[in-house]
């Protein structure tokens, strides 16, 4: 049985992965003012940072539409695993939903499924990994989805950011605890509901002090042992290197990989970001 697993543009995978097959990316698109970019290979990331910089409304992004989505899953494969954006941060879940539904109408024999990562950048890219992983086992569809669907319930997602700035004009912030509207120069440990919402876990004075403390998080979950860690950057490979060190030298995982942030996480992590999962 061929497989295919089919992912957004905020799944960061590196370039060797993406020289996978097996391996579909969907963008999304981003605009910030008059100027638009679609998040796929042609993306210049400093040009996405510079038009942020200098625009003083919030970046917008928009989903695939589900024509994106369903030709993707024109690709031949018997069993389509599809890997979105949490359902409660983006429209790219609905989309693919919607597109499986069509697809199934055309073809029903065709096995698909759409995961919600209730995650993003990191962890889609662990989910990504764990599809392949077991996909190419020779797993069953439904055990796949089964184990996977299992996988996305125990991951975390914790993410610490230089500025909070994107995240508070376009309202992710509207949630979180009133002292940050009020100090947007305080550095915020921040994670993700098992839902997919973001949530705030704790607050440090500088960037340093919170990566200390998330490090120090990863460290304290008796869950993480033996699996793997991944740490997306945007715009600091310096600073995400020295963060796998800390967590190789206090925590147990397997593998720590290093990510490179794409547009959309781009958006939302902004220049100086760190987003982990495990």
């Amino acid at each position: 049985m061929s497989f295919k697993i089919i992912v957004d543009s905020c799944c960061d995978l590196t370039g060797t992965m993406l020289k996978d097959p097996c391996f579909v990316k969907v963008p999304l698109t981003i605009r910030v003012e008059n100027s638009s970019f679609v998040d796929d290979a042609s993306l210049d990331r400093s040009d996405l940072l510079w038009a942020m910089k200098q625009s003083e409304d919030a970046p917008s992004t928009a989903c695939p539409a589900p024509q994106s989505y369903l030709d993707a899953y024109q690709c031949g494969a018997d069993d389509i695993y599809v890997v979105t954006l949490s359902a409660l941060l983006s429209g790219s879940h609905n989309s693919a939903v919607q597109a499986r539904v069509l697809l199934e109408e055309e073809e029903p024999e065709r096995n698909v499924h759409v995961f919600n990562s209730c995650s993003a950048s990191s962890g889609e890219v662990l989910t990504a990994l764990k599809i392949r992983e077991l996909a190419s086992s020779g797993m069953p569809f439904k055990k796949v989805v089964w184990e996977v669907e299992q996988y996305i319930c125990q991951m975390q997602t914790l993410f610490v950011l230089e500025s909070l700035e994107n995240l508070r004009k376009n309202g992710r912030l509207t949630k979180l605890q009133a002292v940050v509207t009020g100090a947007l120069r305080i550095k915020l440990l921040m994670g993700a509901t098992p839902q997919g919402e973001i949530c705030k876990l704790g607050q440090a004075l500088t960037m340093k002090q919170a990566l200390g403390k998330l490090v120090d998080r990863m460290a304290a979950d008796p869950d993480h042992q033996g699996r793997v860690a991944a740490v997306c950057h945007c715009n600091c490979l310096e600073r995400a290197f020295a963060l796998k060190e800390q967590i190789e030298a206090k925590c147990q995982f397997q593998q720590v990989l290093i990510l490179e942030a794409g547009g959309i996480t781009t958006v939302y992590a902004n220049d100086g970001g760190v987003v982990v999962a495990y």
